[in-house]
């Protein structure tokens, strides 16, 4: 079965920096493209970032682009979210996705940029 299993997250200061890991495991990791996606308190669902099979396409939304880095370790089945200058609007629980809307979803780790 798929499985994707999100960590990493945790409370940090506006400007600090955390970096989420989310491990992939029951299909062929390398193959797909890969998502982060992330739900604030009270709203839906946002797309923070992507990524093709070969780890050298990445695409962003203005809200994160220069702060936020995605990356993958095909070898290690492993997808990879850096975040740095996190402001309190980055707070949300954050999800990998792997295959899109219909595709599967981590349990998601919690982020709280707060003083």
């Amino acid at each position: 079965q798929v499985q994707l299993v999100e960590s990493g997250g945790g409370l940090v200061q506006p400007g600090g920096s955390l970096r989420l890991s989310c491990a992939a495991s029951g299909f062929t990791f390398s193959t797909y493209y890969m998502s982060w996606v992330r739900q604030a308190p009270g709203k839906g669902l946002e797309w923070v970032s992507d990524i093709n099979p070969g780890g050298d396409s990445t695409y962003y939304p203005d809200s994160v682009k220069g702060r936020f880095t995605i990356s993958r370790d095909n070898a290690k089945n492993t997808l990879y979210l850096q975040m740095n200058s996190l402001k309190p609007e980055d707070t949300a629980v954050y999800y990998c996705n792997a295959g899109g809307g219909k595709g599967s979803w981590g349990q998601g780790t919690q982020v709280t940029v707060s003083s």
